[in-house]
């Protein structure tokens, strides 16, 4: 078999709140062609019948029949996807999707909704070291949403409504539970809903950048991914907080997202499985899905 084709592959990122899916078309996991894209939130429903469910729209979607996918990657919760050809662990598609999405990244900041993850990479993607937020989930975006649902704001338009802010309000950094009572002493003081979320947004910043830094001490190119990537809010908040640290002396952190930063996971998984079939391929051994 000539395994310098374009392999046809899918990738799964199963989280804790939504199922993130490409279908792509790559030569041994690079050149990757995006076919197909999709993000599901589970909502409390079964995340296996989710993923199921989601794989069979992709497939329409791409115009493919699962049948002829080459190699079906899942990332994330590996119990959540029973029809998987293999599973990689989220730290490595995570980085891979995040060198596809910008090539000059040696750091990601994976932000999900339970937990958030600062890795150091190099050029091809490999982890060189990671660091996670501890359990406290004042840095995650399940956090963010519960404040947004306080404030009866839709979670979409969070990013945009703290930028709005003139006098974000200082929020407690300490613990989730610390600054939801924060939160609600503020309402009650009649603080201006923008300013609330942009305070917010400042304390969850100033949690990841430390993060960040902790993994890339000289500075350098980070990529935000995950469910929080797209929140315009806390992205201009952190690049508030590097800014601030350049003029105490601090090495340069330039934070940068994409329009498909909420899809690296699933990305890097697409495009490991496509190294992975080549790479079987070469042995003479494919994957019963491929064969």
């Amino acid at each position: 078999m000539n395994d310098d084709r374009r392999h046809l592959t899918a990738g799964i990122d199963a989280g804790s709140s939504a199922i993130k899916l490409v279908v792509a078309r790559s030569r041994a996991g690079e050149e990757v062609e995006i076919l197909a894209r999709r993000v599901e939130r589970i909502r409390r429903r079964d995340v296996r019948q989710v993923a199921r469910a989601v794989f069979d729209r992709i497939c329409a979607d791409a115009g493919v029949a699962a049948a002829a996918l080459d190699y079906v990657t899942s990332t994330g919760d590996v119990g959540a996807v029973s029809f998987h050809t293999g599973h990689f662990y989220s730290m490595t598609t995570h980085a891979r999707g995040a060198v596809l999405l910008e090539p000059a990244a040696r750091a990601v900041l994976d932000v999900g909704a339970l937990h958030a993850r600062a890795m150091r990479i190099d050029r091809r993607g490999k982890v060189l070291g990671q660091r996670m937020t501890s359990q406290c989930a004042s840095g995650s975006g399940q956090f963010l949403e519960n404040i947004a649902r306080y404030l009866g704001v839709p979670l979409e338009e969070v990013g945009e409504r703290s930028l709005a802010s003139t006098s974000p309000e200082k929020c407690s950094g300490v613990c989730a539970v610390l600054a939801e009572t924060d939160v609600i002493n503020m309402v009650s003081r009649g603080i201006a809903t923008a300013d609330i979320l942009k305070g917010i947004h400042l304390s969850i910043a100033s949690r990841l950048v430390r993060l960040l830094r902790a993994v890339l001490p000289a500075g350098g190119v980070c990529l935000v991914t995950g469910g929080l990537s797209q929140d315009a809010g806390l992205l201009a908040a952190m690049r508030e907080i590097a800014a601030a640290d350049l003029e105490k002396g601090k090495p340069p952190l330039e934070l940068r997202s994409h329009a498909d930063a909420v899809l690296a996971g699933a990305l890097g998984a697409a495009a490991l499985g496509a190294y992975r079939f080549a790479q079987l391929a070469r042995a003479g051994r494919l994957p019963a899905t491929a064969a």
